[in-house]
């Protein structure tokens, strides 16, 4: 088995953020594929409450959302400015909005039937119905503005236009090689351009050969394993020690709750171990997989004592 695990499915955007990422730096991974919307028995194991896709484990620690994601992978591959910590003020807000607004943009502009038809081949009847209505029910919890739905395809477009200017004189949005900012800007163009095969970007040259360079990194050296294994992964390992120089939070070692605070805000609880400049680990023990550290990025999360 590799040492990264990808919790993931395939028509996941954000798990395409995370699969491009992987295949620049040619890291070796497993790939553990699960439901596109919860019940996920094995992930609940691992990260408690947490809903959001994807999800990557290294032995007993547990990295929740692509920014944390990202940050382990710049680390084992050395390339730090796919760590959105590393990147500039001015990227750090860009893959902010992508990540959220465009995000959410460029899906509600993907309405074609060829989207629809890939889902039902997917998922069949019952489990899209049940996933529509699942999204439904995220957007409508959610705490961030969402784009309308009568606006979307104007953002998108908008979108599209600036990353098509941006690229005039260099192959990635920021320069000469790629940052955290082109996967986070891929990943929902992919959904458009890949899944949804929307004639949106037709016009727009330069951002279909800036996605066909990073589509050209592939997805890297992957191999299949299933949940079960991931679980024992869990179990036959222990987390990596937290530096003591990281545990000076006044609520260390008390028990809390992290969750997203834009949508999906289902709580994870566990003691707080660890806090970094930019992270929070927490400790949960089962009898299924013994003691594990999930790793949570600060920004966009909420920790709460209980």
């Amino acid at each position: 088995m590799s040492q990264l695990i990808l919790h993931h499915y395939p028509t996941s955007p954000f798990s395409e953020k995370v699969r491009t990422m992987l295949g620049y730096t040619g890291l070796a991974w497993d790939s553990a594929l699960t439901r596109e919307m919860p019940p996920r028995p094995v992930l609940e194991q691992l990260a408690g409450g947490y809903r959001k896709i994807p999800v990557v484990q290294i032995g007993a620690d547990v990295f929740c959302d692509t920014h944390a994601i990202a940050s382990e992978i710049a680390r084992l591959s050395g390339q730090p400015q796919l760590a959105v910590e590393n990147c500039s003020a001015e990227v750090q807000s860009y893959i902010d909005d992508v990540d959220l607004n465009v995000f959410f943009a460029c899906l509600m502009a993907s309405g074609t039937k060829t989207l629809g038809r890939k889902m039902w081949q997917s998922m069949g009847f019952v489990d899209m119905t049940r996933f529509i209505w699942d999204r439904i029910d995220i957007g409508r919890k959610a705490s961030a503005r969402m784009v309308k739905f009568s606006e979307a395809k104007a953002r998108t477009l908008e979108h599209l236009a600036k990353t098509e200017a941006r690229l005039e004189q260099q192959d990635f949005l920021f320069g000469e090689q790629p940052n955290h900012a082109d996967f986070s800007a891929y990943h929902s163009l992919w959904f458009v351009r890949e899944l949804a095969e929307s004639p949106l970007m037709d016009e727009f040259e330069r951002v279909k050969a800036w996605m066909d360079r990073i589509k050209a990194f592939g997805h890297g050296k992957q191999s299949e394993i299933s949940a079960e294994q991931a679980l024992e992964t869990a179990r036959d390992n222990t987390p990596r020690v937290v530096d003591d120089a990281f545990c000076g939070d006044p609520l260390h070692g008390k028990n809390v709750q992290i969750a997203p605070s834009d949508y999906g805000q289902i709580p994870t609880a566990g003691q707080l171990v660890g806090s970094t400049p930019t992270r929070w680990i927490l400790a949960r023990t089962s009898q299924e997989t013994g003691t594990l550290h999930v790793h949570f990025p600060k920004s966009g999360f909420e920790l709460t004592p209980t």
